[in-house]
């Protein structure tokens, strides 16, 4: 299989994001979807959900990654239809159940016969009494922690996604150990979007996301592989540092970290020691519309799940036409307004287009979480993450 920096992003998404249904046992007080506990009305059915699985097929061998997300996959009575499938046409699948007393041992096994590539959890706090609060339901946290192992013994990839909020982001340092405690290798962050009942007095200021960037790449050298989603400004610090510390520089000596950041380090260094490793941070140059689209439960597709601006729906074109055609996907390719659009870093960030929508109601304004100034880092941009 090709590597990412050859995927053909203009011909073919690297994951497509399916929104199975609303439905979820959970009252996530984020939750982007504002899943309910039941269907609504429209949901795609059994046989246009096959045409879909079809359409990701179509976009020919290695196909797109196809995640079943929700609400929650296992809400869907059909879901092991849909799953084998996906298997008889070779398609790449994952899923992200809802941590639920739907998410049992069978399951899991019935995940590996159908051949699910991996299963993300969220865990979105080291601390019991915070992620049960955020999920809504007692007890939540402790059986998350019981999926996670659970999983890990299986043939299956496991990642955990974790929001990065006002709520979360104290946690930081104490979810790295635990991570590396329970035996997990990948971390997919979550930075916060006001979209759903995400609200924007959670969001941080723009100078702590650089701070809460920063330490992730830090914490990616303790032998966790660490991702963003709608943080693509963490990818700027990562080919900074690559090339500052290559010239052996200190990365902190470029970015200037605040209070934020050195709360955070003090305290991993304190529960972990010193980094001790390469970094693993994981810097894949995907973008809203560019290499992730995300399919709603009624067949809309948009740029991702946190930008509510529909490029057409599944019902009524091919999924191929709608990535590789649409207006709206081709404008967010083309030119940025603001500093994003100046910036020499926007081959490999962009800024998160879902972001600028929630803040200015328009997608291609810059992204107000990045405090970046275009220029600052003079000969460090450039590359193909």
């Amino acid at each position: 299989m090709r590597g990412h920096g050859e995927w053909p992003f203009h011909e073919k998404p690297l994951i497509v994001f399916w929104e199975t249904t609303k439905a979820c046992l959970l009252e996530c007080k984020h939750c982007r979807a504002e899943a309910i506990k039941e269907p609504l009305p429209g949901e795609l059915s059994t046989e246009e959900g096959l045409r879909l699985v079809e359409d990701v097929a179509s976009f020919g061998r290695p196909t797109p990654i196809l995640v079943f997300t929700g609400g929650d996959l296992l809400m869907r009575r059909d879901i092991w239809t849909l799953l084998g499938h996906a298997q008889r046409l070779g398609v790449r699948t994952a899923v992200a159940p809802s941590v639920t007393p739907l998410l049992t041992e069978e399951v899991m096994d019935r995940f590996v016969e159908l051949g699910v590539g991996a299963v993300s959890i969220s865990l979105d706090s080291p601390y019991p009494e915070v992620h049960d609060s955020i999920r809504g339901i007692e007890g939540t946290w402790e059986r998350t922690v019981w999926a996670i192992k659970e999983l890990l013994r299986r043939p299956l990839r496991v990642q955990v996604n974790t929001v990065v909020m006002r709520s979360t982001v104290d946690g930081l340092p104490e979810m790295v150990k635990l991570l590396l405690d329970l035996g997990v290798r990948t971390w997919e962050v979550f930075y916060l979007v006001p979209v759903g009942r995400a609200g924007f007095q959670e969001d941080l200021a723009p100078s702590e996301w650089e701070d809460v960037s920063l330490f992730l790449y830090q914490a990616s050298k303790y032998g966790l592989r660490v991702r963003t989603v709608e943080g693509p400004m963490f990818r700027r610090i990562v080919l900074a540092a690559s090339k500052v510390e290559a010239a052996g520089g200190r990365i902190e000596d470029l970015v200037k970290p605040g209070a934020l950041y050195r709360k955070l380090m003090n305290k991993l260094v304190e529960v972990l020691g010193e980094p001790r490793g390469p970094p693993m941070a994981q810097a894949i140059g995907t973008m809203d519309g560019r290499g992730v689209i995300f399919v709603s439960y009624d067949g809309n597709v948009y740029p991702s799940g946190f930008l509510p601006l529909s490029a057409g729906n599944v019902r009524h074109r091919s999924l191929r036409e709608i990535y590789r055609g649409s207006p709206l996907f081709k404008a967010l390719r083309g030119r940025l307004k603001g500093r994003c659009g100046a910036c020499e870093f926007r081959g490999v960030c962009g800024g998160s287009r879902a972001r600028a929508f929630a803040y200015t109601g328009d997608p291609f304004a810059e992204d107000p979480a990045c405090p970046y100034k275009p220029g600052s880092w003079a000969g460090l941009a450039g590359g193909d993450l």
